[in-house]
């Protein structure tokens, strides 16, 4: 069994894979505003930054920032699923365990994480951010998925309308394989 840490750094900045519980799923596009309100939600009660963030249909990659004094983005992950899961009919398909344990069947129970150590290990996550719905065949342009912290980026003139990455992704980012 792996000796598995989470490296909790107060103020630090992490890249996160979360998944769906069934990778056939597509809640989170078909429901995305429901889990706009829960990040939102989440984010007035517990201070963090969004540095990126990308919606795919069974899974979702963020870069978070927590401020100087905090260092669990576990309870913040905790509570934008719950709150996303709670604006759902209760109607998935649950295992005996999770029925136990009154939990729901919408998402995966853990989530990847990767602390950022530098500029340019933040710049390759949120160019990853960014390429990802291209990198899954959604769309052929950055620019076609509307879901995306890329967006917001170009309007504050980060990013060209136009990038289209030229950057080989190389590296763990949490995916299923």
């Amino acid at each position: 069994m792996p000796n598995y840490r989470r490296a909790f750094v107060p103020g630090g900045c992490w890249f996160f894979t979360v998944n769906l519980h069934d990778g056939r799923q597509t809640l989170l596009v078909d429901r995305v505003d429901d889990l706009r309100d829960a990040v939102t939600a989440t984010q007035r009660a517990h201070r963090f930054d969004i540095n990126a963030f990308v919606v795919l249909p069974d899974h979702l990659h963020a870069i978070l920032s927590l401020p100087p004094d905090d260092s669990d983005f576990s309870m913040c992950w905790r509570l934008i699923k719950s709150r996303f899961a709670k604006a759902l009919p209760n109607v998935e398909r649950r295992s005996t365990v999770r029925v136990s344990r009154n939990e729901r069947g919408i998402w995966q129970h853990r989530f990847w994480e990767h602390l950022i150590r530098d500029e340019a290990d933040y710049a390759r996550h949120v160019e990853y951010c960014w390429i990802n719905p291209v990198k899954h065949g959604l769309v052929a342009r950055v620019s076609d998925w509307p879901h995306s912290s890329f967006h917001r980026d170009v309007r504050a003139g980060v990013v060209p309308a136009d990038w289209g990455g030229n950057v080989a992704m190389e590296g763990e980012f949490g995916e299923r394989r």
